[in-house]
């Protein structure tokens, strides 16, 4: 008996290394293009063209970073970005508890529940298209503005969709007990529902945060003007700084600057100028990410 219990726990921690070694190695796979990256926004541009950088910079240099940071309209397109994710976070989420309380409710509470339910649903499985989406935006007076990346997209059907599920596990025995001590639906909401749904929230608004930051299409379709652009789009196009049309027109300082990078070692530089935020922010919510996402996912 003592031995079979021997080879069972040998075999236990031989496929725990296993599964750690494979688990490893795919950890490694995703950071060494990472570091490729890193390494190629620190290197020259002539290593760069060359071939020679791999997982260390080569001909050490900041120049990539230097002729990003130091440009108005990036700190400009920046600070848009940092207004369109706060107050994008604050729009989406406000929007999305608004709809999955209810929504989480049975069909005796709430009357028409079903119906309303799917007309939701509906949306996420027909959309209206690129031109009907614009032509709204365009008459309703939101192009050009900050407000026009944001109301379009302040119900995400899907976060209503995961929230409504975790709502509706919460006991019920919760909210019947504070109906009977006569509190509100608000208060309800607010006082039970939030503080047990810290994990599905923090989990919705990553999502949100890291969808706002990362959006770039919407701002150049929406945008008639490159000083309202948000930050991916304005690092979208930021390479196009450097076609011969744009460099007739530039000083001789400003061709001196050019010739210090290359289109490899400015996009990696803007991959990591654009990922710092996101970086900082997810590992305080990293606790709450997978637990969120399956709690909300188990009901339908």
């Amino acid at each position: 008996m003592r031995s079979h219990k021997n080879a069972i726990r040998t075999t236990s921690r031989v496929a725990d290394a296993i599964i750690l070694i494979f688990m490893l190695c795919v950890a490694l796979l995703c950071l060494l293009p990472i570091l490729n990256v890193l390494a190629l926004s620190f290197s020259s541009s002539t290593a760069a063209a060359a071939g020679r950088v791999k997982l260390w910079p080569v001909d050490f240099t900041l120049y990539s970073y230097e002729y990003a940071l130091t440009k108005p309209q990036f700190l400009h397109s920046f600070w848009i970005s940092v207004q369109r994710v706060v107050l994008g976070l604050i729009i989406n989420m406000v929007c999305t508890i608004l709809a999955a309380y209810p929504l989480s409710k049975s069909r005796r509470e709430l009357a028409g529940r079903n119906v309303y339910a799917w007309f939701f649903f509906f949306t996420m499985i027909f959309s209206g298209g690129l031109i009907p989406w614009y032509t709204v935006v365009k008459q309703t007076g939101l192009m050009n503005t900050l407000w026009g990346v944001i109301i379009p997209g302040a119900v995400p059907v899907y976060n209503v969709i995961i929230l409504l599920n975790f709502f509706r596990q919460l006991p019920r025995e919760l909210s019947e007990a504070a109906y009977v001590d006569g509190a509100s639906e608000m208060y309800i909401l607010l006082k039970l529902y939030l503080p047990l749904s810290i994990p599905s929230l923090a989990t919705l608004a990553l999502f949100v945060a890291v969808g706002h930051w990362n959006s770039w299409f919407d701002g150049l379709i929406l945008m008639q003007s490159p000083d309202n652009y948000p930050l991916q789009t304005y690092l979208r196009n930021l390479i196009a700084v450097k076609n011969m049309s744009t460099m007739t027109h530039m000083t001789q300082t400003e061709l001196q600057e050019l010739s210090k990078i290359s289109d490899r070692t400015l996009r990696a530089a803007q991959i990591f100028i654009a990922a710092v935020p996101i970086l900082a922010v997810y590992p305080f919510v990293q606790k709450f990410f997978m637990k969120g996402l399956v709690m909300g996912s188990v009901k339908g």
